[in-house]
């Protein structure tokens, strides 16, 4: 299993920086930001710095998407980057949440990010692609690589994961959900052709290493407010108790009235009362590192390839430190040869 890190780009980008060598020094191998222009710093500027001062460690945004950047411009800066530094990128993308919302747009079709997720992948690998009717091909890339993965939650868009994307981004670390939704990634790959095994399983999701679970809770609760808005627009477009989407997720936003983005991501959202405990342990990885290692093992045992740590609360270095200590090397150490 691989490890990845999840950081907002919150100035002084060189804190964001220096975490990100941090996590590279304890053995995580994928670095990853928000990317919400209005919220946060830039964070294309921030990888080229990330890059520059690491060795190994591949960068990207969880999630961009096709809105908020022309897609040649999208495909021009991955490739720019892994011209100057290699191949350490990967495009994480979806629908658009915060980045879309807060600008007073809506999240894209997802047939538009189907048509994104080719096209972007094309450019940045040196291959001609069509942009509003145009055929367009960067000259300049020579080997170039870019992974497309896709986050998803609903039928349709883990649908479309299976069918075009590289990888799958599931941002919660439910066992019951992980296994519905890979299994419907799969599913949709086999059914399109493609190998199933191809197709990366990346689980996102807070981790916050510590004895009190109680303040590990409140540190985390925010993600299950993030969440809820994806549920939310599951919700308006299939109906409670559909069996589109599993009761398991949809039916803790009941009492949830509004969100504030000015708090995305944060551990001091004051929207996120609706969140129980019971979801904040499920979609989380809370309590000491025991705990971490078996929850991680049994994701592992689901398909999981990668867990995405988002590391936003009051213990960043910390467990950034108790993953390379215990966490990781009790993770890679029973991996299968």
């Amino acid at each position: 299993m691989d490890f990845g890190i999840v950081l907002q780009t919150d100035p002084p980008a060189s804190q964001v920086v220096g975490l990100m060598r941090r996590a590279e020094r304890n053995g995580f191998r994928y670095g990853w930001t928000f990317d919400s222009a209005v919220l946060w710093q830039e964070p294309f500027v921030i990888y080229s710095q990330i890059l520059e001062h690491t060795t190994k460690l591949h960068v990207g945004p969880m999630v961009t998407n096709p809105g908020t950047r022309t897609w040649e411009v999208t495909a021009s800066t991955f490739a720019t980057l892994n011209d100057m530094f290699g191949n350490r990128t990967v495009c994480g993308i979806g629908r658009g949440d915060s980045a879309m919302r807060v600008a007073g747009r809506k999240p894209n079709t997802l047939a538009r990010l189907g048509e994104a997720i080719d096209v972007i992948r094309d450019l940045a690998e040196g291959r001609e692609a069509e942009v509003d009717g145009n055929p367009i091909r960067l000259p300049w890339v020579k080997d170039g690589k870019l992974p497309m993965w896709m986050a998803a939650y609903g039928p349709k868009a883990l649908a479309l994961a299976g069918q075009k994307a590289d990888g799958f981004i599931l941002q919660l670390a439910d066992p019951f959900l992980t296994e519905w939704m890979v299994k419907a990634v799969r599913q949709a790959a086999a059914d399109a052709g493609r190998d199933p095994a191809e197709v990366t399983i990346c689980v996102a999701a807070p981790a916050y290493v510590g004895d009190d679970l109680a303040h590990a809770r409140e540190q985390c609760r925010w993600f299950g407010g993030m969440v809820g808005n994806h549920v939310a627009d599951l919700v308006a477009r299939y109906g409670e108790h559909s069996g589109m989407v599993p009761d398991e997720l949809t039916e803790y936003i009941k009492n949830r009235h509004g969100y504030d983005y000015s708090h995305h991501g944060r551990t001091d959202n004051p929207d996120t009362d609706f969140v129980p405990d019971e979801i904040v342990d499920r979609f989380c990885i809370l309590g000491p590192a025991e705990a971490h290692i078996e929850k991680l093992r049994h994701l592992r045992d689901l398909g999981v390839d990668q867990f995405a740590l988002y590391d936003m609360h009051d213990n960043r270095e910390g467990t950034i430190d108790a993953y390379g200590a215990e966490v990781i090397p009790a993770l890679r150490a029973d991996a299968p040869e």
